[in-house]
């Protein structure tokens, strides 16, 4: 982290279920402002359950959330769910895994972008238009009435995660939490998405919140790293020194399972024995 960026955001979290052991138990987390931190886990890990956590959003799935996550100096466990719903989407935006089951199939895509601005600002037709062609273009996306008059499943997958990102960075958060947004994309749109998000970290200052199981694309994006591991956060470091000099048992498993690219010099594989007969 950036020691002279201040925190944005600090969470301490446990999550339970009734007569479950905690999802989450004591997760530290802290991210500072313009900063891109990856958080790295495997399925079951607890991940999207501290994104749920810290938006405020298990309060309908009988999870007991303790501790506290400050956000911009405000514990948001301490707030109301009105409240929470005026944060959300302005000041910290998600982005979720499957862009075509999260937008609305039943209305077009210039309603939906609509929507989420004027959720938060006022509904004067200029301003909501001239935040919908800013969003499109941050997001390489063409302001034009034949693509805003499309419904979701006229839409590639890529296409529909850049709304999605669009619809999220209209208010300009400080913080966007993205939950495994690339994982259902094809290799060159992933790679795609990625310079995206580091684009709007570069140009508007947002902060990101990058959740994936995905190595390589933590590595292409994060400044640091935070491993969760059975419910806790067991390391967390620079880019550079999880990947290059991991120090806990789980992080350096992971490390290693990462794929690797023969060198020319190896050869093909060595034949077995049954594949020689």
């Amino acid at each position: 982290m950036n020691p002279a960026a201040p925190n944005l955001l600090s969470a301490r979290l446990t999550v339970s279920y009734p007569g479950k052991n905690p999802v989450l138990n004591g997760v530290e987390l802290e991210i500072a402002e313009k900063e891109i931190v990856g958080l790295v886990g495997q399925s079951g890990s607890g991940k999207s359950t501290l994104a749920l956590a810290i938006l405020g959003l298990l309060a309908n799935k009988h999870a007991k959330v303790e501790g506290e996550v400050v956000f911009q100096g405000i514990n948001l466990l301490q707030l109301s769910q009105r409240e929470l719903r005026n944060l959300r989407g302005n000041k910290v935006s998600l982005v979720l895994q499957s862009p075509l089951s999260s937008l609305n199939p039943a209305l077009r895509v210039q309603t939906q972008l609509r929507e989420a601005w004027r959720a938060h600002r006022d509904t004067n037709h200029a301003k909501c238009e001239s935040a919908i062609e800013s969003a499109m273009a941050s997001v390489s996306l063409p302001f034009a009435r034949d693509f805003l008059r499309k419904y979701p499943s006229q839409l590639s997958v890529g296409q529909a995660q850049r709304v999605l990102i669009a619809m999220a960075v209209m208010h300009r958060p400080a913080l966007l939490i993205a939950d495994e947004a690339t994982s259902a994309l094809d290799v060159i749109t992933q790679s795609e998405i990625l310079e995206l998000f580091a684009r709007l970290n570069r140009d508007i200052g947002t902060s990101i919140l990058y959740i994936s199981h995905d190595l390589p694309s933590v590595a292409g994006i994060c400044q640091r790293i935070a491993i969760l591991h059975q419910g806790q956060v067991v390391e967390c470091g620079t880019a550079a020194q999880i990947f290059q000099s991991p120090r806990h048992p789980y992080t350096r498993s992971l490390m290693s399972a990462l794929p690797r690219i023969p060198s020319r010099t190896e050869g093909p594989p060595a034949k077995t024995k049954a594949a020689t007969n």
